[in-house]
């Protein structure tokens, strides 16, 4: 079993379609389809896993329908209702040059060109113009652009996200 902290969460379970078995899927991804890359799930919920394979997977409208092996009735479906979709970071292929998965990005450590560290990065917003890093530390939070006018270098060894942004930005 891989470890929780390995896994990161791309959407939940909200309901059944149809009477075989298949599921609707909330993705939290780009693209909802993009789900459908990774044949192996892990479902979790109040501290159960269980491991599913995807048998096969359409969207319809804004919704990713999902159909797992071994589960071919709607009363087997609905009991996944609710279920956090993990996938092992492990899975993802590598990140192109100078992207990066959102997933990577939490926790990181964000340090401006003065050597203050603002804190840690929580979480990413999506603007439509570009992403946010929503960084929380000792000096509050801190919305900074994620673009390269602002953004410096993204070390993953040392966790640490170098900024070029003042304390009374």
């Amino acid at each position: 079993m891989t470890d929780t902290q390995q896994r990161v969460a791309m959407g939940y379970i909200k309901g059944v379609f149809g009477i075989k078995g298949w599921v609707k899927v909330s993705a939290s991804t780009e693209y909802s389809d993009s789900l459908l890359d990774y044949p192996e799930w892990l479902l979790s919920k109040d501290g159960n896993t269980l491991t599913v394979s995807v048998e096969a997977g359409k969207v319809a409208g804004d919704e990713l329908q999902v159909k797992f092996e071994g589960i071919d009735d709607r009363d087997r479906a609905f009991a996944l209702r609710g279920y956090t979709i993990e996938i092992p970071r492990e899975a993802f292929a590598p990140a192109e040059e100078g992207e990066y998965y959102w997933a990577d990005l939490v926790g990181m450590s964000v340090v401006n060109r003065d050597g203050i560290v603002f804190g840690q990065v929580k979480n990413l917003l999506e603007t439509g113009a570009n992403d946010v890093l929503v960084v929380e530390g000792a000096y509050g939070q801190k919305l900074i652009p994620f673009v390269s006018q602002y953004v410096g270098e993204v070390d993953h060894d040392s966790r640490t996200i170098n900024v070029d942004w003042g304390l009374d930005y």
